[in-house]
């Protein structure tokens, strides 16, 4: 008989309103590099959602709140045993405010961090290990507005002199906001005992433009920042450190198709004018809105061409597919896409593959295609298959995993 050790697994503590991409991009990422994630929100079970939040950054004096994607959890709070896994996570947003005072998420933080074993905690996440007594004698950083919490909590208080600001002491790592996660990931991994090869030197270009969908843009980019790829953001007739305004795609019930509603602002990295895809080893596009007038851009086509004339990985998502179909790149290839975009895919040559499901995934070659955001940790997953890039130590040798080979 032969045992296999079990996956090494993350506890993500969840609820209503915390930031999208706190939770959504580690989420998604950590999944999309082999490690099992549980996301639990007291008084709800696997299969119900939570509600995210958009704050947006720096447009005035504080942040704005919008509703961003729904999260829909797969694990029941009551019935998960915390000493089990091997991380916990706890992002940021308004949720924490309230989860706090819930005595049973307090008792099981408290009761993980008996076992000494990674803590990851972003934003206003530490206001939970503070309810705890978690936080005495700890370094961190959090978002600016927790300062005086952390420090009566017996902390030494990291000043937060950036959003993209992180921590690391011991088994506990910590962050200021969303944009400091491809560091905050990054170290997470390394506590959890995961080490990542293939990723240095490796250059990755993201095509945007007006309304590309937030989480098909967002997620992919931090992932592979993450991973400690370079990874640049353009959009046509725009110049670096300008933005692009994101779109959310949601299905409602009673609704035929999803509705959209406006996302983040996202930073370009790059100038559009002037660059050379010869510089960079693959290309990626998300989907949403953009695609429709990205795809009848000649710039944006002939950009999209020296990488597939070039046979270089293209990871697409959504509504993306519509730009390699105009560019004739879909030719002989198997794709899958969003279902509407379905027509440009065959009638450009291609060979459709049908998404059982929202989160399907597909490879041909050098072209990593999904079919939406949902699908986000298998497109990470793939699109590294193609690239070289690997996550080893995702498995626990220290535990059986359920299943076994009779020999």
């Amino acid at each position: 008989m032969v045992f296999f050790p079990a996956q090494k697994s993350v506890l993500m503590i969840c609820g209503d309103h915390m930031e999208e991409f706190e939770a959504k991009v580690a989420f998604q990422a950590l999944e999309a590099f082999g490690l099992k994630v549980d996301a639990v929100c007291p008084g709800k079970k696997a299969g119900d959602y939570v509600h995210t939040s958009i704050f947006q950054p720096f447009v005035h004096r504080s942040f704005s709140e919008t509703a961003g994607h729904k999260f829909t959890l797969n694990a029941t709070f009551d019935e998960v045993e915390p000493t089990e896994y091997n991380g916990l996570l706890i992002p940021g947003g308004r949720a924490p405010e309230y989860l706090a005072g819930i005595q049973s998420v307090v008792e099981l933080a408290k009761k993980y961090a008996q076992t000494g074993k990674p803590i990851a905690s972003i934003c206003h996440g530490s206001l939970i290990l503070a309810a705890g007594d978690l936080l005495r004698g700890r370094t961190l950083t959090a978002y600016p507005s927790l300062k005086a919490v952390v420090i009566a909590a017996g902390a030494h208080w990291v000043p937060a002199d950036s959003p993209g600001g992180y921590a690391i002491d011991g088994n506990l790592v910590s962050g200021v906001s969303y944009v400091a996660n491809p560091k905050f990931i990054s170290l997470f991994l390394e506590t959890l005992g995961c080490k990542v090869s293939g990723a240095d030197n490796k250059r990755i270009l993201f095509l945007c433009g007006d309304f590309t969908e937030e989480l098909e843009l967002m997620v992919p980019f931090q992932a592979l920042q993450a991973l400690g790829c370079h990874v640049d953001a353009v959009c046509p007739d725009k110049k670096a450190g300008e933005t692009c305004p994101t779109v959310i795609h949601e299905f409602h019930p009673g609704n035929q198709t999803y509705s959209g509603k406006t996302g983040y602002n996202f930073p370009l990295t790059e100038t559009f004018e002037g660059l050379d895809s010869s510089s960079y080893d693959a290309l990626v596009l998300p989907g949403g809105q953009a695609p429709e007038y990205l795809s009848v851009n000649e710039d944006v086509l002939t950009l999209v061409k020296g990488f597939t004339d070039a046979r270089k990985p293209v990871g697409s998502t959504g509504h993306g597919q519509m730009i390699l179909s105009f560019a004739d790149a879909l030719k002989g290839k198997k794709c899958t896409a969003h279902p509407s975009v379905k027509l440009n895919v065959v009638m450009a040559g291609g060979i459709w593959v049908e998404p059982s499901s929202l989160d399907t995934c597909y490879t041909d070659g050098n072209l990593v295609s999904g079919a939406t955001w949902r699908g986000n940790a298998q497109f990470i997953s793939q699109l590294m298959s193609v690239l070289g890039i690997q996550v080893s130590g995702t498995w626990d040798l220290d535990k059986t995993g359920d299943g076994v080979i009779l020999l």
